[in-house]
């Protein structure tokens, strides 16, 4: 195939090589993000060299960092990282300052680095990889056992630390000439962007965020989540910062908004194909030339830095996490390996002169052939532990994150819905509240901080994003009878073991619920049976009569609703039985009369 002559055709190569390799990849085991590495490799300059400009596809793909951080910043709620503030800050912190005290140590004294370098080199092979490690305890269904969780917390505060590391590496640059006032002109300008950040975020964003939402465009608002993580990444770029740290910043100011779940399910599509487009770019930039002639150097630093990393990780997490010795060990190995933070800031490191070319392609040839041993030592450890293995039970400083996962998913809070909030918060039970009313979501959040958010539950995507996967129940209670019809349909494909409650609005509605197995609530019943008990009393019927009345037509009401249901395709019989329920409820009435009267 010729050199690229177009952008088409360059995306029809990484496409294509997407589509062929990460599925093959995931097939044996080896997880996605090495598919998009060896995807890279094959496609590069170093292999069939079907894209010989492997910079121009890196500098796009940053955007998928760029990306990821946003994600990880919506995610950071303040609940959240209070409740999970031992783990993330207590171990996290200790697993990288030793990991990168101890890799820059034997950088500087054993590799004679200089200074600078081994402070960027020991800090940056301390990150483990995000997107690599979550998957691969997601597929091997690990993320809810204790060395999940606790591998959970590491990352977050790596991602977080990878912040103003990404920030530092220029600060540590000796190649800085800029004299006294430069330097403080370029501090000022940097503080001025991150104000403009933090000011438009708490206060634009929402505004421009309800006045899109009242379009009801899809299409408009991914184009403006698109646009608050571009342009926040574009205005930290213009300051001389990284572009992550913009991201970072503009979907940590969103983290308690009402738009937060639409966000990432509007973002999350362009995140995973421009991070795999990241890992592939990887790829090809990988010398593997540099592999075959000094395989032992590559391979021992790759072996040198899971040695290190290992069992610093396995430390941290027994002492300080309360991990026993064979989740400690799963924890060390699935973090052990570096991380795609280290592939940026190694990237902005070379550009500012503190590594060699040499070294860094050395480096990145390590960390992608540390993630590619990950699996294998994964599956390897797996099979030696499996005897011995024994259930954990969740230790109890993890417990309370629990309650961040919705045990109820209230679609639309109206008055039916706002009613069963208010209860199940009062319960202290967790549960989460979507609704598309703009003006609904703003009096609830306002009155009763409830966890109200925008988006609509016939998409998939949002459904994901607030995690309705972990829900017990559905409680169905918006107005349109045929929205109810549609999600219970949805959801019961997608998570059929979630149960539902919901609102009816006729008897026909009744029937359709019942059949898609939902337990259906209607939601003038009860009210108008208790205004026809306190008319009967003011009547001249005493309170026990009036009770006795109401009870006996519910008893009626609800038999005559499981015989229409059983013919319900049926029209003629259906309209038949509604012509007798009259006749046999006044027989009903007027043999209660009888019995109370002795006759």
């Amino acid at each position: 195939m010729p050199h690229e002559s177009s952008l088409l055709q360059a995306m029809v190569v990484l496409l294509l090589a997407a589509v062929l390799v990460v599925p093959l990849a995931k097939r044996l085991q080896l997880g996605a993000v090495l598919g998009y590495l060896i995807a890279g490799v094959a496609i590069g300059p170093a292999a069939l060299e079907l894209i010989h400009n492997p910079e121009n596809i890196a500098h796009f793909s940053e955007f998928g960092v760029v990306l990821l951080l946003f994600i990880i910043g919506l995610e950071l709620s303040p609940k959240r990282l209070w409740l999970m503030r031992r783990a993330v800050f207590g171990v996290g912190f200790a697993q990288v300052a030793l990991s990168g005290l101890l890799i820059g140590g034997v950088a500087y004294f054993s590799f004679d680095q200089p200074i600078r370098t081994a402070i960027v080199l020991g800090l940056g092979l301390a990150l483990s990889s995000t997107a690599f490690g979550l998957q691969i305890l997601a597929e091997r269904k690990q993320l809810g056992s204790p060395h999940g969780r606790l591998a959970f917390a590491i990352l977050l505060f790596q991602d977080i630390a990878a912040i103003p590391l990404i920030a530092l590496v220029p600060l540590l640059s000796g190649n800085s000439g800029a004299d006294g006032a430069e330097t403080g002109t370029s501090v000022v300008r940097i503080l001025l962007c991150i104000a403009a950040v933090v000011v438009g975020g708490r206060y634009l964003l929402r505004p421009v965020f309800r006045m899109v939402a009242r379009t009801g465009l899809q299409d408009v608002s991914t184009a403006t989540a698109l646009l608050v993580v571009i342009g926040t990444a574009w205005l930290m770029d213009m300051a001389g910062v990284s572009m992550a740290l913009g991201a970072f910043l503009a979907g940590l100011l969103l983290a308690d908004s009402e738009y937060r779940h639409e966000l990432e399910s509007q973002i999350e599509p362009f995140k995973g194909l421009l991070l795999g487009l990241f890992f592939i770019s990887v790829g090809m930039t990988a010398d593997v030339h540099l592999l075959l002639q000094e395989p032992l150097t590559v391979l021992g630093l790759s072996a040198l830095l899971m040695i290190i990393k290992l069992p610093v990780l396995a430390l941290v997490g027994k002492t300080l996490g309360g991990l026993d010795r064979s989740s400690a060990l799963k924890l060390g190995i699935v973090l052990a390996a570096g991380g795609e933070f280290a592939f940026v800031i190694f990237q902005i490191a070379r550009q500012q002169q503190l590594f060699s070319a040499e070294l860094h392609s050395m480096l990145i040839l390590a960390i992608t052939v540390s993630m590619a041993l990950t699996p294998f030592l994964i599956i390897l450890i797996a099979k030696v532990l499996q005897p011995k293995a024994q259930p954990q039970s969740v230790p109890p400083e993890y417990e309370e994150i629990e309650s961040d996962q919705p045990r109820v998913v209230i679609v639309g809070m109206g008055r039916m819905g706002q009613i069963v909030a208010r209860i199940l918060r009062a319960q202290r039970v967790p549960f989460v509240a979507l609704d598309l009313s703009v003006d609904t979501i703003e009096l609830s959040r306002s009155i009763d901080s409830m966890p109200v958010f925008y988006g609509d539950p016939l998409r998939p995507e949002i459904l994901r994003a607030v995690d309705a996967d972990k829900a017990e129940y559905f409680v169905l209670a918006a107005d349109d009878p045929e929205t109810n019809i549609k999600i219970t349909e949805l959801v019961s494909r997608l998570y059929p073991h979630i149960k539902f409650i919901a609102r009816a609005r006729s008897r026909f509605h009744v029937h359709r619920l019942l059949e898609l197995g939902a337990t259906p609530i209607r939601e003038t019943f009860h009210s108008s049976l208790e205004m026809s008990r306190i008319a009967l009393m003011g009547l001249g019927l005493s309170e026990a009569r009036a009770q006795a009345r109401i009870s006996r037509f519910q008893q009626h009401d609800e038999e005559l609703l499981a015989q229409q249901h059983q013919v319900f395709n049926d029209r003629e019989a259906l309209l038949q039985s509604a012509r007798d329920a009259h006749d046999e409820l006044q027989a009903l009435f007027d043999a209660d009369v009888i019995e109370e009267r002795g006759l």
